[in-house]
């Protein structure tokens, strides 16, 4: 199983903050074998838990094509029929997955077709599991079209908010069905949102899905049910 580059500096925080740990330890009169002792657990638990976040298995998506997986590791927290009429412009059905802190946090194409990052957008700091963090949390949006269009929002909510776009952010890149599309961190929520007349919806509120390997449905005509 690989891990994510972007895990160096953590770690480097990870150890930096073991030996000011172990300094303060010291100052405060704390023998240099416990001072040391100090510094080292907290470090080694960070690291640890920092290497597990950052994973990125590789996997390997069905290949019938009229299969749609899901964009990111979690849970689907809602299924809902809205209107959306800034790219797709038509009624749609949004998945919401929610990632906790313990998810694998690479996101991954729901569909083959060309991937377009529409931008970056600021936001508020809501709970993930809210509702309202779809319109209002900081977000990436990036619209994929192939068989069908999707909308893919990459939602982070008040801890450490950031959400990172791998691809080339001013053209667009074609894509297969599953290719690593971006990270979110550290606790977080994925909205998909398709044309509510191309698809049919398999997954199911509650359902553990895995991002590139879980049917979350098909495009009409070919959805296995």
């Amino acid at each position: 199983m690989g891990v994510r580059e972007e895990v160096v500096p953590f770690v480097a925080a990870a150890v930096v903050f073991g030996i000011l740990v172990a300094f303060v330890c010291k100052v405060c009169g704390v023998s240099v074998q416990r001072a040391v002792w100090s510094g080292i657990v907290p470090a080694v638990i960070l690291i640890g838990y920092f290497l597990y976040f950052f994973r990125d298995p590789e996997r390997v998506p069905p290949a019938d094509e009229s299969l749609i997986v899901a964009a990111a590791d979690g849970v689907v927290a809602r299924i809902k029929e809205v209107r959306e009429d800034k790219y797709l412009k038509t009624d749609t059905i949004r998945i919401s997955i929610f990632l906790s802190l313990f998810s694998v946090h690479v996101n991954r194409a729901p569909i083959s077709g060309k991937s377009t990052f529409k931008g970056y957008f600021p936001g508020k700091r809501f709970f993930t599991f809210e509702e309202k963090s779809s319109d209002f949390n900081q977000h990436n949006e990036i619209l994929l079209e192939g068989r069908t269009k999707c909308l893919v929002n990459q939602i982070v909510g008040p801890v450490c908010r950031r959400v990172v776009y791998f691809l080339d952010h001013d053209n667009p890149v074609e894509l297969k069905k599953g290719d690593r599309i971006g990270m979110m961190k550290f606790g977080s929520r994925l909205d998909m949102y398709f044309p509510k007349s191309d698809v049919e919806i398999t997954v199911k509120l509650g359902d553990k899905v895995a991002a590139g390997l879980t049917e979350s449905g098909g495009t009409k005509g070919g959805c296995k049910k």
